[in-house]
């Protein structure tokens, strides 16, 4: 303890300034997406992420946005933790037998209208679980699935750009 003392204080301050932001782009984006998301529901956007049998690769990368740099909810996208509050569903992982019916019933429990969307190779095609004992297959043999994000795992910049692919199918099929 006391070496950790001494080594802290011989420690200098450091010198050199912040980096500059490189990414001006995304305020104006983020305003952009804020008015779609406002447009299509009038508030924020609710999601339900349910894990059917995943490795957790793709729940960091869910984690991931919303690190300060992807900030989603400060674009008007938050989780909750009720289906019956959530505008889509966000599943990841192949659809594990013992999930079937837990993913069907907060399906159920979701309010219309819902969006559905399969996060990762596994929820799109079964991944390379697809042949096991304990897999259903794909989360398209349960559920309508309105966007498939390919990846393994699909980056959260991928992840947004389903996101936002789904709500603006809904917003097209909503307009008259």
């Amino acid at each position: 303890m006391w070496q950790l003392l001494k080594q802290i204080a011989r420690t200098d301050i450091p010198t050199r300034s912040v980096p500059a932001a490189s990414d001006a782009w995304i305020t104006a984006q983020q305003q952009q997406i804020q008015q779609e998301i406002l447009d299509v529901l009038g508030r924020a956007l609710c999601i339900r992420q349910i894990d059917a049998g995943s490795c957790n690769g793709c729940e960091l990368e869910i984690h991931a946005l919303n690190n300060p740099y992807y900030n989603i909810e400060g674009l008007g996208i938050k989780f909750v933790a009720s289906p019956r509050h959530a505008d889509m569903l966000l599943v990841t992982g192949p659809l594990a037998l013992n999930m079937k019916e837990a993913v069907h019933r907060a399906w159920e429990a979701t309010p219309h209208p819902k969006l559905v969307v399969a996060a990762g190779d596994c929820a799109c095609t079964g991944g390379i679980f697809r042949d096991s004992y304990a897999v259903c297959g794909p989360l398209s043999n349960l559920l309508p699935v309105d966007v498939a994000i390919p990846g393994c795992p699909p980056p959260p910049i991928e992840l947004l750009r389903g996101i936002l692919t789904a709500l603006r199918a809904r917003r097209d099929t909503l307009a008259p």
